[in-house]
């Protein structure tokens, strides 16, 4: 019997020094049956040729936010299952495989989370590499964001919620929840490169992120104290508490940093919220 096909979709926009290395990464997956959609957000680098090249499908489309984008991607999609992919990751070579293993040996997963292993290089990525190490390494289901679907729920669902930019990764997966399914993980992961120039481009994008997270709140009927929105009410940092004391160096750093992407998170779900963004 033949395997399913698989769709990765691939949201981009001017990622020619990375992108290359994700599609190889496609191409050498032991799974043998995918398609590779990539969606062009009108690149003005190289990021369109090398996807011409390498993916199966390359459309190059005016900007719009990603989730509109991966929507796109979705229709276009022949697979019976969906993975959504950043240009800036690298898949481990049994990642596909593994996904499609588990959501056929257990019916009542709509959606897989496939942890990730960041790569960083500078202070500031290691740092969040070090933050994200515990939700990728632990499992962490206040964090966990799913990526693999069965394309009949993700229809169902009717997709990424295009009215977020930032929670949507949060959003997709608990209206799977809440069509009676269930999460499932799997143990290969992701490389995912971290790439922060500096941190006033991670505050900056927290903040962008928080204009419209009032939605997602509302939507969800979320409370604003919790481990969602609170870094530190996240139980997975105390429960192995023996990692943040033996870095004492990146705990003090994330501490640091993880207050002041909290505040501008905050500011920009207020600003949000008052202008109705």
């Amino acid at each position: 019997m033949a395997k399913p096909l698989v769709s990765i979709i691939i949201p981009a926009y001017n990622e020619e020094k990375v992108i290359e290395c994700l599609l190889a990464s496609i191409n050498n997956q032991s799974y043998p049956r995918i398609e590779s959609i990539v969606i062009d957000d009108s690149s003005t680098d190289g990021t369109f040729k090398t996807a011409s090249r390498m993916a199966t499908v390359a459309i190059k489309r005016k900007h719009a936010e990603r989730s509109i984008q991966r929507n796109f991607g979705a229709s276009k999609a022949h697979g019976q299952y969906l993975i959504f992919l950043d240009a800036d990751m690298e898949l481990t070579s049994d990642v596909v495989s593994e996904c499609v293993q588990t959501i056929q040996k257990d019916s009542t997963i709509g959606a897989i989370a496939i942890p990730e292993l960041p790569i960083a290089t500078n202070h500031l990525e290691k740092i969040k590499a070090f933050e994200r190490s515990f939700y990728s390494d632990f499992g962490d289901p206040d964090t966990d964001a799913a990526r693999f679907f069965p394309k009949k729920i993700f229809d169902q669902i009717g997709g990424y919620d295009t009215s977020l930019t930032g929670p949507e990764d949060w959003d997709l997966p608990e209206n799977v929840v809440r069509k009676g399914y269930k999460v499932g993980r799997i143990s290969s992961r992701i490389k995912h490169y971290e790439r922060i120039r500096s941190i006033l481009h991670l505050l900056k994008k927290k903040y962008y992120y928080g204009i419209s997270s009032h939605r997602y709140f509302k939507k969800h009927k979320l409370s604003l104290i919790g481990p969602k929105t609170i870094y530190f009410l996240r139980p997975i940092f105390y429960k192995n508490w023996q990692r943040l004391v033996q870095n004492p160096g990146l705990t003090v750093g994330m501490i640091v940093v993880l207050t002041l992407e909290q505040f501008f998170g905050g500011l920009g779900y207020l600003v949000g919220r008052i202008t109705k963004a």
